[in-house]
């Protein structure tokens, strides 16, 4: 693997690149002392990993972080390391691989490094099984299975029967007819992972399965629900909504439906309607800047003042 240390502190670098140096599975690594060069040095080569210090000059390490996110469709593992523990609830809102609080020992980078590992060989399996299914047209989910550690087991779970994720912080939640397990890993690498088998994602933190989805419906909101297998109704935000495509094979109607399921409203009719609700909360808006600024001209004319 390859691994790029981004830290503002040399020590820090030096440290990382000892580590990194006796690593066996690394085959190379590089150093930045930046937000910008960092940027610089990923957009001229490939790394499977960033040590990424939180704070930087400038520009953060989480801000660096979503700039990667902006820029890169596929992104390297990101490994936060930070002296400060009041960091660690942030890397996991921002549902980073991993974070390594210093003073680090070798065993703790390395224990991140098996992160990466794992998590390359699964998106090469990943790729190869795609590009077998789009050659010979394999039917991939319904005889895979998953291995998820619970509870000091490990439990070998079809993929036929998981009919949704939901991510809760920096795990997913599998929902199955029956049970629910939770999984350590983010919702993002999940979704990649099982993208092949028939997961679609339809909210940042919601994927389902193609095969438990009954029906979609439209909102009055503009968007569209969908109700899967046992009952649940989930809403699909506008980001994903062009994930519904896959739901089937052909369309014999336009996509994605153009009826509200409760009151046979046209999609057309349901539009306007969205549309005028956002010029009426523009109208509302504007009238509260309005008077928050008459407002604000009163208390500021004081006693004893008068205008030049």
């Amino acid at each position: 693997m390859r691994v790029l240390i981004v830290g503002d502190e040399a020590s820090a670098r030096t440290a990382l690149a000892n580590v990194l140096t006796m690593t066996s599975d690394v085959e190379g690594f590089e150093s930045a002392s930046d937000a910008d060069e960092a940027l610089d040095k990923m957009s001229r080569g490939s790394y499977d990993a960033v040590l990424l210090d939180v704070n930087l000059p400038e520009v953060s390490g989480f801000e660096l972080l979503e700039r990667i996110r902006a820029t890169y469709h596929q992104i390297p593992t990101i490994v936060f390391v930070t002296a400060h523990q009041l960091h660690v609830l942030k890397v996991f809102e921002l549902q980073a691989d991993d974070v390594v609080l210093k003073p680090f020992s070798t065993e703790r980078i390395d224990k991140a490094l098996d992160v990466v590992s794992r998590r390359a060989t699964n998106e090469r399996s990943a790729r190869l099984l795609e590009i077998l299914s789009q050659a010979g047209g394999l039917s991939l989910q319904q005889s895979t299975r998953i291995a998820i550690k619970c509870k000091g087991r490990i439990r070998l779970i079809n993929l036929k029967d998981v009919i949704m994720g939901q991510a809760q912080g920096n795990y997913v939640l599998l929902r199955l007819d029956s049970e629910s397990l939770l999984l350590r890993e983010s919702i993002s690498v999940l979704a990649e992972k099982l993208r092949t088998y028939g997961f679609i994602r339809i909210h940042k933190s919601v994927l389902v399965n193609r095969s438990c989805v009954e029906e979609i419906y439209h909102l009055q909101t503009g968007m569209y629900g969908l109700r899967l297998k046992g009952g649940r109704e989930l809403t699909v935000t506008r980001t994903y909504r062009q994930n519904l495509k896959s739901l089937a094979d052909f369309w014999l109607d336009s996509f994605p439906g153009l009826c509200d399921r409760k009151n046979g409203s046209t999609r057309n009719e349901l539009l306007d309607q969205e549309k005028q609700l956002i010029r009426l909360r523009d109208e509302v808006s504007c009238q509260r800047r309005e008077l928050s600024r008459g407002n604000s001209d009163k208390n500021h004319a004081f006693p004893g003042t008068r205008e030049n």
